[in-house]
């Protein structure tokens, strides 16, 4: 098509916004009787947060409780992330996450701090065999009460059920449960991200039609193949299954080239490029000289090549050669034509290079067995770390051969990787791994819930009560391990957060019930067992800054202040701040400060330190909590 022609007509400023709310919602597009249209229905249930009924017929992916799903995920959350120091490696400094709790709502946290930031998500979900469990996001009973007594919670606050086959519902929950978390995850990714996603054949159906709704049909990038194990089981019925699958989409089809990286070079690949005629450009291998299309669709790529031999001319028969005539003469100029042993061969050959191949392999949609392993190498990663346990909670744990293959196919050397359901923590094994490898700085941000393990097993009794606690023990001691072996100068702490309810008070009075004795209450409207350093995450994530940023703690006029990536946010949770304080922390110019409301001398202090800080740093942007 030629783009240099003028359209003669005014711009269709329809399909122009047709094609911004696709953008945006993509979700919304479907197929009407003309083609692409917009669920006007769907789009509105988007711009709500109640349920909006519509029943028209429609291709597409529908199952009960859809729209509460969506209501679900759109539904902003009052939790906030803990910070656990204890359970932390080198909190301070390191870059890397591991988040504990529910990850719907560590999710919908991570939306101002992350929006667009992340270049990989991997997940391995539920397989929903009827064995495993499923999140129950019921929002319409969340009396905590309720939600014991009907198996929902347990004291633990978890959300886990089981969801057997005979259950009614039984897509419908594994759908319910996905829907949400996907579309949250989608809103995570950057332009060139990725996500892939771990699933068997009990699912893998609906998974795909829930990503082509979520993440668009167009952005699928391919359906991997894992060949999980060699061996046939003969115990069973029918076909013995030996693979699973990694369902594969980019944030959008126009970055393929940035979300989709090319693998290094295997020794099996390299070994293909040889050298029999002593070329001094150094190893070679030979491709056709043919292109796809017939001499009489090509024209142009229908000339007669000389044989070198015996001058003969030789024209293209079925295909038309893969070059233009110029483009020949250089590579018989450059001695790129191979003949075969004495001019044997009647047709060209073309040398290809190894030293000009910079590019990569690409990706195969075939993960096989002895490329990146299997379930039992799953097993054995855990095992050479965890020598005094069994691990038999994990039926399935993903090899790190596999997480690093993906790793390289998904990420470059600073990118950051979400895995909201971390399990084992295989994928944080696998970054390291990688990083100390290729010296790549690649941050990781795992997020699990801490479903208990079982409490007559060695783990439990040793003090592995939870997968969170396998999770984070997984790592320190890969670390350990990659750092005796490597010596190798990355990142090898994580910081904890842990999800709990909001920092604030909760606040259940009328008016009308106010009393003197309980007027105390609101002095300050921070929870009494909540630390400076809980505060502190709130308030980077209320004001959209990455938890990973880099904190420093010094002391100011004798209080206790927290510096976020030098001069990004300054936070102070002393009390008795007053004028000379102020003068102080406006020498640093931060860009933003942050004060708990109860922590000023008094109202007047309040007052005059806005204006000395709009006054000696008016750069400066001061909040309150």
């Amino acid at each position: 098509m030629n783009n240099d022609k003028l359209d003669l007509q005014s711009p269709d400023i329809v399909r122009e916004n047709f094609e911004k709310l696709a953008t945006l919602f993509p979700n919304c597009v479907t197929e009407g009787a003309d083609g692409e249209v917009i669920d006007f229905d769907l789009l509105k249930q988007e711009l709500s947060h109640a349920v909006v009924e519509g029943n028209k017929e429609r291709y597409r992916l529908e199952w009960p409780g859809k729209r509460e799903a969506i209501v679900t995920a759109n539904l902003p959350t009052t939790k906030t992330l803990r910070p656990v120091r204890e359970d932390s490696v080198d909190f301070d400094n390191t870059e890397n996450l591991y988040i504990e709790g529910d990850n719907l709502e560590v999710l919908k946290l991570l939306q101002e701090s992350y929006l667009g930031k992340i270049k990989m998500i991997y997940i391995d979900p539920p397989y929903n065999t009827g064995k495993d469990f499923v999140y129950r996001d019921n929002f319409s009973k969340d009396a905590q009460e309720e939600l014991i007594e009907s198996g929902q919670k347990d004291e633990y606050n978890q959300r886990l059920v089981t969801n057997p086959e005979t259950a009614g519902r039984y897509h419908t929950n594994w759908l319910n449960m996905m829907y949400p978390r996907l579309k949250l995850a989608r809103n995570l990714l950057s332009d060139k991200g990725v996500i892939f996603i771990s699933i068997d054949s009990n699912e893998n159906h609906n998974a795909r039609r829930l990503c082509d709704e979520i993440f668009g049909e167009f952005n699928l990038v391919t359906e991997f193949i894992w060949e999980k194990k060699y061996t046939t089981s003969n115990n069973i019925v029918g076909v013995s299954d030996v693979h699973e699958y990694v369902l594969c989409y980019c944030r959008d089809l126009n970055n393929l080239s940035d979300a989709i990286l090319r693998l290094p070079y295997t020794k099996e690949a390299k070994a293909r490029y040889k050298n029999p005629d002593n070329d001094p450009k150094g190893p070679w291998m030979d491709v056709s000289y043919h292109g796809p299309k017939s001499p009489a669709e090509r024209p142009n790529l229908n000339y007669p090549i000389i044989h070198p031999k015996n001058g003969e001319e030789i024209w293209p028969s079925e295909k038309s050669w893969a070059y233009e005539k110029a483009n020949y003469l250089k590579h018989v100029d450059e001695n790129r034509l191979y003949w075969g042993k004495n001019f044997s061969y009647s047709e060209p050959r073309l040398k290809k290079y190894l030293s000009e191949m910079k590019g990569g392999m690409v990706p195969k949609s075939l993960l096989s067995n002895k490329d990146v392993g299997g379930t039992s190498n799953g097993r054995d990663d855990l095992r050479k770390l965890f020598k005094e346990y069994s691990m038999a909670i994990f039926d399935n744990p993903k090899p790190v051969s596999l997480m690093k293959k993906l790793l390289q196919i998904g990420t470059d050397k600073e990118d950051i990787v979400l895995d909201f359901f971390s399990g084992s923590g295989s994928l944080g094994q696998a970054i390291l791994e990688l990083n100390a490898e290729d010296g790549g700085k690649r941050k990781h941000y795992q997020v699990q819930l801490n479903e208990l393990t079982d409490s007559n097993s060695k783990e439990y009794k040793a003090g592995l009560i939870n997968i969170c606690e396998i999770g984070k023990e997984r790592i320190r001691r890969a670390a350990r391990k990659i750092k005796e072996e490597t010596n190798a100068d990355i990142d090898y702490g994580f910081r904890v957060y842990r999800l709990d309810s909001s920092n604030m008070q909760d606040v259940f009075y009328k008016p009308q019930d106010y009393d003197q004795t309980n007027l105390d209450l609101f002095g300050d409207n921070v929870k009494p067992d909540r630390t400076a350093d809980d505060l502190l995450a709130q308030v980077m994530l209320d004001w959209g800054l990455p938890l990973s940023l880099k904190i420093d703690q010094v002391d100011v006029s004798g209080k206790k202040v927290f510096k976020v990536a030098k001069n990004s946010l300054y936070a102070c949770f002393d009390s008795g701040i007053d004028e000379d304080f102020a003068k102080a922390i406006a020498k640093e110019k931060p860009l933003r400060i942050v004060f708990k409301d109860s922590g000023f001398k008094n109202d007047t202090a309040k007052t005059n330190v806005k204006q000395l800080l709009k006054q000696l740093s008016p750069e400066t942007e001061m909040k309150v909590i």
